[in-house]
């Protein structure tokens, strides 16, 4: 099998020998799940090596940040220094931190318990310059100057981070590049063998991954255990919500640490105005068991720092303290996306889901208004279930809330949709109840086959 981008990968370290997977993405526009694809298929075929080398990297702290935002102590120190203002009237900031590096920069000199400025208020602007100037290089590059990055160390205003990079080494030759060209009929029959088949639920998994990634969206990764903020509160959902009560959610007996405060802080704000009731970090540092993969987009939006378009995907286990029955399970799959772009609607929304139903190989599909307590307008998709002669619910979609969105990431709409994995494939397989997944039939993994 040829993967996307394959032929564009190995023509490109042809001529390269090595490149780091970072510098594949970049240079070729590729997507970075599909450009991993690319290359573990290259080197199966024994035409690439991949290695990984360790980089280190440096990353700001909120500290650092507040800093470059509202002033260094020691650049205050000295402002206050060319008015002559006594030690004593200094912040307890200025006295610990800024008056130790503004004598240790020449800025300033203490005589009789007072301030005296050294140095010109140009020559001060030019060395926080490099600070500043330092900050911006480490978010874009994760690297700056050596005697800039020893102060911002011994200042403990960045964090040092030792990070994996991968690189891609060609090994094979150029006519191996020719093979590549060649297609392969993976529709021909071959005889049965009577050997370890893939589960269904896996197949399906990974038929959703290649959709979704052809349509280019990025995997999100996490833990199925999430406190009930990211679980609940990030997505405005109320704190007295009955979805929390221990009838439908399974909670761990202890607490998980809050986020940085400002996420804490936005979040609580949006509660507190949106459902005029007092928000509690101890609630929302309860643990559960993940009700939902949206606890994933939540996180990811947390981690966006600017406004470009993104678009998100994740298959994950998710669990429910309820009934079972033949559509419903107390643990099952979640497919979970968002589309993060300020010039979203409605209607694009409609068109992806229908679009991703469309490849899964259903055809009659509607969409109704729904209720979900984090999107608003929100609806449910249907598809017809032909043996039971009536429309089957796979999931719910809408556009985030602002209260959502906005204290995560500051951007709003955000596409979001969460739909059930083992529905659709139930209806693939033509099952009649959802449970034959779990019950271990031989006989039905080795016969069980997705429609085309």
């Amino acid at each position: 099998m040829i993967y996307k981008g394959e032929k564009e990968i190995a023509s490109y370290l042809a001529k390269k020998k090595s490149a780091s997977m970072e510098e594949i993405i970049s240079t070729l526009s590729i997507n970075a799940d599909a450009a991993r694809r690319a290359i573990e298929s290259l080197q199966a075929k024994g035409l690439v090596k991949i290695s990984e080398k360790e980089k280190a990297e440096l990353r700001p702290t909120d500290e650092y940040k507040n800093y470059v935002s509202l002033g260094f102590p020691e650049t205050s120190v000295f402002i206050k220094a060319g008015k002559g203002i006594a030690v004593s009237e200094l912040s307890e900031q200025e006295r610990t931190i800024g008056i130790r590096w503004a004598k240790l920069k020449g800025f300033v000199e203490i005589e009789n318990g007072k301030l005296k400025a050294t140095k010109s208020y140009d020559e001060v602007k030019e060395e926080m310059k490099k600070l500043e100037d330092a900050f911006k290089e480490i978010n874009s590059k994760g690297q700056c100057e050596k005697t800039i990055e020893d102060e911002l160390i011994r200042r403990k205003l960045v964090e040092k981070k030792f990070i994996k990079e991968v690189f891609v080494e060609f090994v094979g030759k150029e006519s191996d590049l020719e093979k590549l060209e060649k297609t392969i009929d993976l529709n021909v029959a071959g005889p049965d063998a009577e050997i370890g088949i893939e589960h269904p639920l896996s197949s399906f998994t990974r038929k959703i991954s290649d959709i979704m990634i052809e349509l280019g969206f990025e995997e999100m990764k996490g833990e199925l255990i999430q406190s009930a903020f990211w679980n609940f509160d990030a997505l405005f959902q109320p704190q007295d919500h009955p979805a929390r009560e221990l009838a439908d959610t399974f909670y761990i007996d202890r607490k998980t640490p809050l986020p940085n405060a400002d996420i804490v802080q936005k979040v609580k704000r949006a509660h507190e105005k949106g459902w005029k009731t007092r928000w509690s970090e101890e609630i929302a540092q309860k643990t559960v068991l993940r009700t939902h993969t949206t606890a994933l987009s939540a996180r990811y939006l947390a981690e966006i720092k600017d406004k470009k378009p993104k678009k998100y995907f994740a298959v994950g286990r998710v669990f429910r303290n309820e009934a079972t029955d033949y559509k419903h399970l107390a643990e099952f799959h979640q497919i979970e996306g968002i589309i993060v772009w300020e010039k979203a609607t409605f209607r694009d929304l409609l068109g992806v889901l229908k679009e991703v139903y469309l490849k899964l190989g259903f055809e009659k599909i509607r969409f109704r208004p729904s209720y979900f307590p984090y999107t608003e307008p929100s609806l449910e998709i249907e598809v017809y279930y032909e043996d039971r002669k009536q429309w089957m619910e796979l999931g719910g979609a809408g556009m985030f809330r602002p209260e959502v969105s906005i204290p995560l990431c500051g951007v709003y709409p955000v596409l979001a949709w969460g739909l059930s994995l083992e529905r659709p494939l139930m209806l693939s397989l033509d099952l009649k109840d959802i449970r034959e997944f779990y019950r271990n039939d031989l006989e039905f993994l080795k016969n069980a086959r997705l429609r085309k």
